[in-house]
């Protein structure tokens, strides 16, 4: 078989299963377990986490792995890590890696900072003078200057998330595997690390990004992985398999029951407030038909997100609700979006008395696109969290 090149990655046919959850030690589930074991000895229950999947990123490329929470991304990221095995299948990894699966991956706790960014380093591949050339470059980024000298364990999760991330992107690993590791640090030190992705990809190093903000997955990645019950259920250019998930989840949220709360949603109509396409910097007007079983005082919210990630930006109205079928209008003024699709929750504070429901509880209930332009092209090394278009006049004197 031919040397791979630095920074490659090829999975094929990979199958990985666990042994199945456990179920409460009760007396009757014991009993029946030991009549199992006794009828059919060395057998036990697994459930499969990933199926045949197959993958492969050249060196420098960027792939985005997405799906819900037990999809099987994360046991991807660690079959490639050599973390865990895979129980059927080829992994094939070639280059120097530096994994992000958890807040505090390759940390020790006991160790200072310092004596971690030269551990770390060791473990990479690294050698000391590498990591001494590199050390304040390091520490500046992660922000812990006043902190380099202290025990790990006396760090926030933030602290160390950031002296985690530092490490890995600050060395240069031919292969970078970032999992959902962004989501503990600061709004600053996300579009920070999204940045310093971009220079490290810039660079020629190969991207793995597992990460639920689809925003960042579309700034970040080439190409796109959709997991869904242990198996690939698209591949392509990221915005398409992008497109493909947000699809899938808003169908599986408008079939989901109405049940949760004291109140229903009967019906939503979202248009422009001239008649015509919802657009960038338009008005949106939004009728939502809603019943209840009785009368409420209580704030009614309504969000607006790209997917259903969560919401970028939320109204609220206080106000008396009547009991029976009523409407709720709201109008939009100047919506910031850019060109896309996007869900639209409403929700409800409060519970419904004796019943112990939430009046209306968050969850998206219907989807609508936006026209207009696409976000700006950024300078070199800059990448965006949010699709929020603002428009602008300028002038210059």
């Amino acid at each position: 078989m031919p040397i791979l090149p630095d920074g490659t990655i090829e999975v094929e046919h990979v199958w990985k299963k666990f042994r199945a959850d456990r179920t409460a030690p009760k007396f009757y589930d014991q009993m029946k377990r030991f009549g199992r074991s006794i009828g059919s000895p060395g057998r036990h229950d697994y459930r499969w986490v990933l199926k045949d999947v197959n993958l492969e990123v050249p060196p420098g490329g960027t792939l985005a792995l997405i799906g819900i929470n037990g999809s099987g991304k994360t046991t991807m990221l660690k079959i490639i890590s050599q973390v865990t095995y895979q129980s059927a299948g080829r992994c094939s990894v070639q280059g120097r890696i530096g994994a992000l699966l958890g807040v505090t991956s390759g940390i020790q706790p006991e160790l200072t900072g310092r004596e971690n960014v030269f551990l770390y380093g060791a473990v990479l591949g690294m050698g000391r003078q590498t990591i001494r050339e590199r050390f304040e470059e390091i520490v500046e980024f992660a922000g812990l200057t006043d902190a380099i000298d202290r025990q790990v364990k006396f760090y926030s999760m933030g602290m160390q998330m950031r002296l985690g991330f530092s490490i890995a992107a600050f060395l240069e690993p031919d292969i970078l595997l970032v999992d959902e590791v962004l989501s503990v640090g600061d709004a600053n030190f996300q579009q920070k690390c999204l940045n310093r992705i971009g220079e490290v990809v810039r660079l020629g190093t190969t991207l793995l990004y597992v990460s639920h903000d689809l925003a960042s997955v579309e700034a970040s990645c080439e190409r796109a992985v959709w997991l869904a019950d242990a198996v690939v259920q698209a591949v392509g250019p990221t915005k398409e398999v992008v497109s493909k998930y947000r699809s899938a989840v808003e169908q599986n949220a408008a079939l989901a029951t109405s049940s949760e709360g004291a109140v229903q949603v009967l019906k939503v109509e979202i248009n422009a407030s001239d008649g015509g396409q919802v657009r960038s910097e338009s008005d949106l007007d939004i009728c939502l038909r809603l019943q209840a079983p009785e009368a409420y005082d209580a704030n009614f919210f309504i969000g607006v997100s790209q997917g259903t990630a969560f919401p970028m930006f939320i109204v609220r109205h206080s106000g008396s609700f009547p009991a029976g079928e009523f409407e709720v209008r709201c109008r939009l003024r100047h919506v910031p979006l850019s060109r896309g699709r996007y869900s639209l929750w409403p929700a409800m504070s409060g519970h419904a008395r004796g019943k112990g429901k939430p009046l209306l509880p968050w969850r998206p209930v219907t989807s609508f696109d936006v026209m207009g332009p696409d976000l700006p092209k950024l300078p070199e090394g800059v990448m965006v969290l949010s699709p929020v278009y603002v428009g602008a006049d300028w002038r210059v004197d």
